[in-house]
């Protein structure tokens, strides 16, 4: 007979003591070209992220070419004054480096991820890029094109019209954000490389700029590093822009972008509220999350689970831009999409959970779970250098204080579910929504006209 292997078992692992906490403290300092640094030692990533803020807002874009900003931030990686840009791509891959670069209304970001052991090489591509970028006219006239060419794709998409008309619906024709944030076929078409050079040459200098990096700096002398690299970057000592007020109309009304033939119909109701500068703001992601936060949010539970009308509604809010006065503005808004023939019955029903909000509130359970979501996987959501690189990022360009997440995660834990519940219903009042959908409008124009919810427009899909 074979014998039997024998198995040793070992005792079963037993939990440690939990630690505590908190979203980490960044220390701050200023190169001497004006550039302002913020640092977080975080050991054990070895992945360095670097963030750098451009005090570029769109509103800042010359008129008729919307756009600019975003062609400058796709230009800063196709060159420098020391690399073409195949040389410039090629040194970034040696690094094992990825440099990313947006433009949004609060200006144009610069990102950039490597492994520590390569961060000095990497920063001064990074300096070069910033320093002395090449706007090639054949680089800016191919960065032309490829926008030219994303342009109808976007307006094919159901989400990105919805949110284009609803910029049109909420500011006024004059307002920057009233306009896609990377510009229209005709504004960029008329984009060209000496325009871009104007506008880097107005607006682009360190003393306006903050960098942030976040990973393990075990051993690497920062100060000594910046200074070699984003410290070379030499500019005028010009003030931040002031920031204008927003404005918006909020009346409630209805607006169907007409798509002959949809099969679905996509949602996006919104408003502008307040920004992360208002006292209401924990209760509002509070109240926000257990509204629409996640599947088993209270919009879910009905629409999805119980009627079957969609796979999924989401609320949010979404910080558009900020002041140091505090007079700042976010997008609050609810989105998903419906199957055609159920797009009055999925807005009523949507509409009778708002109002069962307000006359009802939120469940304590829900307030629980929402503040479970929201502050207990916070460790995990701040895992990466990336993570926590990107909030201090949105804390500067926010004129929010360096411990304001931090704040924000006591906050939460603290607001009750009457604090929620009045945040939600102040958030989303049944009688100040801007409604948009994108869908066949002979097909659900009269179901939308019978739920009385605004007054019913229809505009061309484009």
């Amino acid at each position: 007979m074979t014998e039997l292997a024998s198995m040793e078992f070992h005792p079963q692992p037993q939990a440690g003591q939990a630690r505590p906490w908190a979203f980490p403290a960044p220390e701050r300092g200023k190169l001497d070209n004006g550039l302002t640094v913020l640092r977080c030692h975080r050991p054990g990533q070895r992945v360095v992220a670097v963030e750098v803020l451009l005090d570029t807002p769109l509103e800042a874009e010359p008129k008729g070419l919307d756009g600019i900003a975003t062609i400058m931030a796709r230009a800063f990686s196709e060159g420098t004054d020391k690399h073409t840009a195949e040389e410039f791509a090629a040194e970034l891959e040696r690094c094992g480096a990825t440099l990313d670069a947006y433009a949004d209304h609060p200006g144009v970001r610069v990102s950039l991820e490597v492994p520590v052991s390569r961060l000095p090489k990497a920063l001064g591509l990074l300096a070069d890029a910033l320093r002395a970028p090449a706007f090639e006219d054949a680089e800016v006239e191919r960065l032309v094109r490829n926008r030219l060419d994303e342009i109808p794709h976007e307006l094919a998409n159901p989400s990105r019209r919805a949110a284009k008309e609803l910029s049109r619906q909420l500011f006024p024709a004059t307002s920057r954000m009233s306009r896609p944030r990377q510009g229209t076929e005709d504004t960029v078409a008329g984009i060209d490389s000496a325009g871009v050079r104007a506008f880097y040459e107005r607006h682009v200098r360190p003393a306006t700029s903050t960098v942030v990096v976040v990973g393990d700096l075990t051993g690497v002398d920062l100060d000594a590093l910046l200074g070699d690299t984003l410290g070379a970057w030499t500019g005028s000592a010009a003030q931040p822009r002031p920031v204008p007020p927003v404005t918006a109309d909020d009346t409630g009304r209805v607006v169907i972008v007409d798509r002959p033939g949809a099969v679905q119909t996509q949602l996006l109701i919104g408003r502008v509220g307040p920004d992360r500068h208002d006292r209401v703001w924990p209760a509002q992601v509070l109240g926000t999350y257990c509204l629409g936060g996640t599947l088993t949010s209270r919009l879910d539970k009905v629409l999805r689970e119980e009627k079957g009308y969609t796979y999924g509604v989401r609320a949010f809010g979404q910080v558009l831009r900020s002041a140091p006065d505090g007079s700042g503005a976010a997008m609050l808004a609810i989105s998903g999409s419906v199957d055609t023939p159920n797009t009055g019955p999925a807005l009523d029903d949507l509409w009778k959970v708002l109002r069962g909000v307000a006359d009802e509130g939120l469940t304590d359970a829900e307030r629980d779970f929402a503040v479970q979501n929201l502050v207990g996987v916070a460790p995990l959501k701040y895992e990466t250098a990336a993570a926590v690189a990107s909030t201090l990022a949105d804390q500067v360009e926010q004129h929010l204080p360096d411990d304001f997440q931090a704040t924000l995660y006591q906050q939460l834990a603290a607001t009750g579910t009457v604090e929620a519940t009045a945040a939600a219903v102040s958030a989303f009042p049944v009688d100040r929504l801007v409604t948009i959908l994108v869908g066949d409008a002979a097909e659900i124009r009269e179901a939308v006209e019978a739920l009385r919810i605004g007054e019913v427009s229809v505009v061309a899909a484009e």
